[in-house]
Formats: C-alpha cells, structure tokens, sequence
C-alpha cells in the first residue's frame, strides 16, 4: 500500500477562494498545489502530474473550459479527473463542463462538506481504475509451454493475457538462445555469426 498522497491542482484567479480551498484540502490529507490561470496550470501539468484538479471557468486568458478541453486531448494528462468550481450556475454553463470533459460540476459558494466529498469520490474512483489495469496476485503459468491460466480458468499465450489486463503493447523478435536452436543449422545464420564474432 503506498503512503503517497493524492495531489489536487486547484486553478481559481481569486487568491481568497485558494487560501480556503489550500487548508481544506490539506486537512483532509491531500498534496495541493496552486496556480491562478489556465497558463499557469498546464505549465504546472507538463511538470507534474496532479491526480485531480478542481477548476474555476471564468479566469482572465483562457477559460476552464478550454484548459479541461486541451488536458483532455492529450495522452499524459486525459485521465486526470476534473471538477469545474465555478459561480456560473445556467444548465447550459454545467452541460458545457461536461461536454469540455469534466467529471463533476460544483457551484459557488460552495458546500465544504459536498465539495470534499466529490473530491475523494473522484480520487477513488481514478485509483481504482489505475488499480483494475495493474496486474496483481498469482498468475498460474505452464511451466513448459508457459501458457497462463486466465480468470475463466483457460490457457491462453502469456502475451494475450497480459494485453487484456494492462495497457502494454508488445512487439515480436527471436532472443538470441531461440535464434540459435531455430537457424544454427543454416549456412546463413553460421556466416551471421561469423562476422559477428569478427567485428566483436
């Protein structure tokens, strides 16, 4: 189990509404760190990760939307859930936070009680989706042929098993032991060696 805490990125232009989101956060034992334009959060990300951002929408420069839509188009950043804090409370405004890509939508003044409870929902929620793609636990393996055994009870290639349960991707070759008992025989694979063991 990891001690490391979650880092919340809070974005607002209003340094009252940080000095009382800085504490409350903090109390609840989250990392926060600060920025006070949509400029200043993505120089912040393309640094460090945060694993949520609570983001206002009317800022000068550009505005939450367009900061939620650009995290989202990217790959390194689009899984950071963001929850839109803003004054602007229209059902259109709330729909277009959405739509631009984030996950929960709270209107100000908020309830501290309500926003620290959607805060932790969302952390849980990201966790555990990080969670679901790490392969974890024992894994049945052949010991001659090194198939696995999955969890419907049947024996698949390793790299098949592992494609479905994480997002690596693999590429094939020949290690060197397999290239050997595959081709020694071959004229053409003695003379690759050959000249391989002249240049060395």
């Amino acid at each position: 189990m990891s001690d490391k805490k979650d880092l919340v990125l809070v974005v607002d232009d209003n340094p009252q509404n940080l000095q009382v989101l800085g504490p409350m956060l903090e109390k609840k034992g989250y990392d926060v760190a600060f920025a006070t334009s949509g400029e200043q959060a993505l120089e912040f990300v393309a640094g460090e990760t945060p694993d949520l951002v609570l983001l206002d929408i009317m800022m000068p420069g550009m505005d939450g939307y367009y900061v939620c839509e650009l995290l989202k188009e990217k790959k390194s950043t689009a899984s950071i859930p963001v929850i839109f804090l803003s004054a602007k409370s229209d059902t259109d405004d709330i729909v277009r936070g959405f739509e631009a890509g984030g996950v929960d939508y709270v209107t100000k003044p908020f309830n501290s009680a309500e926003l620290l409870a959607r805060v932790k929902t969302h952390l849980e929620l990201k966790n555990a989706r990080e969670e679901i793609k790490t392969l974890r636990g024992i894994l049945p393996i052949c010991a001659h042929c090194k198939k696995v055994r999955n969890d419907s009870g049947f024996w698949e290639q390793v790299e098949v098993y592992i494609g479905n349960h994480s997002e690596a991707k693999f590429t094939h070759g020949l290690c060197p032991d397999c290239e050997k008992e595959l081709y020694g025989k071959q004229d053409w694979y003695k003379r690759s060696r050959a000249k391989d063991d002249h240049d060395t």
